[in-house]
């Protein structure tokens, strides 16, 4: 089964640029921990810093774009990994020892791997606990009727992505001075949750914004937009 597991700081907290020492230093970190996970990690990426981010919300119908990151949060989510595994605990065991970072697991309802992500965005999607729907539900079968239609109109620029399921399916990762702290759910001062993300390929961040304004979310949902750091940078 895979697992997103999204890597989050304090909101206040520092964010290092791709050009500086303090980022290829976490990078290291990071090198390290891919090389001892394995073929547990399918996928993943750092992210370019928040204050490089776009906000587009579904208003009525309308794409409303705002600069910034998805704000009704305490969090800001730096990165992320794909892992697979037979189950959570085995999960656990790999996403416990992901460097410096508050984790929120979710499990995949699918996930269509990433070949080449230079040059993409992360388009995350969020939706209020409300909204959530199960897997095998109408509602869940008329939502992926919608995104299918919007892979037919991307093509090509859809790298990658996945549905996520529903938020109490969610778990919480911090370890503290070497001990394992697990809550069930998601981050707990999130308003709106993740449901979805996509990576899409774009020539630059215009681009990007007007491909993930198509993104079909539910009438209160969101799309955290984000550049995702390129190998060679």
């Amino acid at each position: 089964m895979y697992y997103l597991a999204l890597l989050a700081d304090e909101k206040n907290a520092t964010e290092w640029a791709p050009d500086s020492p303090e980022f290829a230093v976490a990078v290291a970190r990071h090198e390290a921990f891919t090389e001892s996970a394995g073929s547990a990690i399918v996928g993943g990426g750092a992210l370019y810093p928040s204050a490089e981010a776009a906000t587009i919300r579904n208003e009525d119908g309308r794409a409303l774009i705002t600069d910034g990151p998805f704000a009704e949060t305490a969090e800001v989510v730096g990165g992320f990994y794909v892992l697979e595994g037979p189950d959570l605990d085995e999960v656990l065991t790999v996403a416990r020892h992901i460097p410096e970072a508050i984790i929120e697991l979710w499990p995949m309802f699918e996930w269509m791997p990433v070949t080449d992500q230079k040059g993409c965005w992360m388009a995350l999607l969020r939706e209020p606990v409300a909204a959530a729907v199960a897997p095998g539900t109408p509602q869940w079968d008329e939502g992926m009727a919608e995104h299918e239609k919007f892979g037919r109109l991307a093509g090509a620029a859809v790298r990658g992505g996945g549905a996520l399921y529903p938020p109490d399916s969610a778990t919480t990762i911090r370890v503290r001075d070497g001990e394992l702290l697990l809550t069930d759910g998601p981050f707990a001062e999130t308003a709106e949750v993740a449901n979805g993300l996509y990576v899409l390929a774009a020539d630059d961040r215009e681009s990007a914004i007007a491909l993930s304004a198509k993104i079909p979310v539910t009438p209160k949902g969101c799309i955290e937009l984000r550049q995702i750091v390129g190998y060679a940078e």
